[in-house]
């Protein structure tokens, strides 16, 4: 991946609820996100849209992403998917992590296991870490983000960390207005400390390899701030992305900057 492009992603969730609102919203942010040369976008629908849609584009600005990953390749596992059934939809990343899985119960050994997986089958991981709130006056938050990453890239060969981006998502700030979500400048101190943790594991050179994402609460109106001021590598982006107009403003700012 350019690590010089912005990487936005579209994180669709449980949504939408039908194929032929998933192609309407597709069509809409590519008609945009084909014409960017500065954006890496990555759509990230449900499982049963990615092969349908990674038939409606053929170049390379538009990525196609799973929402969750199985750490086995095949089995007797109800219910999950495997990287590879991901790869042969049209996947090229894969979120892991994401804090509603979390509040589902996956452990941070769970997603350790699916970064294993994933990064093995070649896929590109967007690991998501974050705290549920941020303590200020002990700084419990630093030690939280510390041991998600820790735990999370245990035993991740320095060969495939090429294969690995983090997304920063604090919970408290999820679906917060612009006032009340992160200001830039928590941000930016908090993009150094998840460096320096890089750094402690893998060395200076993989730490600033590694793209970081922010995701909470990101729309048109902060996208600019939260891209120059919080230094992040691009954004993990959630309701806003259904939106056509809304996340096509978004690509448009981010290619700007």
């Amino acid at each position: 991946m350019n690590k010089a492009k912005k990487l936005m992603v579209a994180n669709w969730k449980m949504n939408p609820l039908s194929v032929k609102d998933a192609i309407r919203i597709f069509s809409g942010i590519k008609q945009t996100a084909s014409r960017l040369s500065n954006v890496q976008t990555v759509i990230a629908p449900p499982y049963l849209y990615i092969d349908e849609l990674s038939r409606l584009y053929k170049g390379h600005r538009i990525s196609f992403a799973g929402q969750d990953v199985f750490w086995e390749k095949e089995g007797s596992f109800t219910g999950e998917i495997s990287s590879q059934m991901l790869k042969n939809s049209g996947a090229e990343y894969v979120i892991v992590g994401h804090s509603e899985r979390r509040a589902l119960g996956e452990s941070d050994t769970e997603v350790n296991k699916k970064v294993l997986a994933a990064t093995k089958a070649g896929l590109i991981a967007i690991l998501c870490i974050g705290e549920s709130n941020r303590d200020h006056k002990n700084g419990t938050h630093l030690s939280f983000l510390t041991s998600q990453l820790e735990e999370a890239l245990n035993d991740v060969p320095k060969s495939r960390l090429s294969n690995i981006i983090i997304a920063y998502e604090p919970i408290w700030a999820i679906g917060k207005n612009e006032e009340e979500a992160m200001k830039p400048e928590e941000l930016y101190e908090t993009v150094l400390f998840i460096r320096k943790i890089i750094v402690s594991l893998f060395g200076k050179s993989v730490a600033l390899r590694i793209p970081i994402l922010y995701g909470g609460s990101a729309e048109s109106g902060n996208t600019e701030k939260l891209l120059t001021r919080g230094m992040v590598d691009g954004l993990l982006v959630g309701h806003a992305s259904l939106k056509v107009d809304e996340f096509s403003n978004m690509l448009r700012i981010a290619q700007s900057v």
